[in-house]
């Protein structure tokens, strides 16, 4: 395997995990009486998501050099992923789901960032296709996702206040 296909396959991997605990999550909150908002625009993040890794491996030659660098910056981000989800515990899914009465968490990275995840998810969406000199799927992506994001928060500030 190329390390590009590695890089793909480790992070599907992990997408995959962290969807099995969002599922779990998702239950949880929803039979204590949580409700799901901007449930329309979830199937398009998944579509979007799944497009980025999808693009990598046809777009990305598998002789392309690495950027050793950008690489580790990539797995330092996943760290501070995993310390996003552990900060929401309970509450953490890939949905917009509020739990009723539940007050916002300030711990972790929301001490000081209201949308942590949303950070790492930006710069991700721009470090892996740089780490392999894909310049244009990192512009192409990084401007898509900040159209999904500006929407997604905004449907989130907006179930918040609800």
């Amino acid at each position: 395997m190329s390390p590009v296909e590695i890089a793909v396959a480790l992070v599907a991997v992990e997408r995959l995990i962290e969807l099995a605990i969002a599922r779990r999550n998702t239950q949880l909150l929803l039979e204590a009486g949580a409700v799901e908002h901007g449930a329309g625009h979830y199937p398009l993040i998944v579509a979007f998501h799944a497009a980025w890794l999808a693009t990598l491996l046809v777009w990305v030659p598998a002789d392309a050099p690495v950027r050793w660098s950008l690489l580790v910056l990539f797995v330092l981000l996943q760290v501070a992923r995993v310390w996003v989800i552990w900060s929401l515990g309970p509450y953490w899914t890939t949905r917009i789901i509020v739990p009723p009465g539940a007050p916002a968490v300030r711990r972790g990275p929301y001490r000081w960032l209201r949308h942590p995840n949303y950070v790492i998810v930006t710069a991700e969406i721009a470090l892996l296709p740089l780490a392999f000199n894909a310049w244009d799927v990192a512009l192409i992506f990084s401007l898509a996702n900040g159209l999904l994001l500006s929407y997604r928060i905004r449907s989130e500030e907006a179930a918040r206040k609800r």
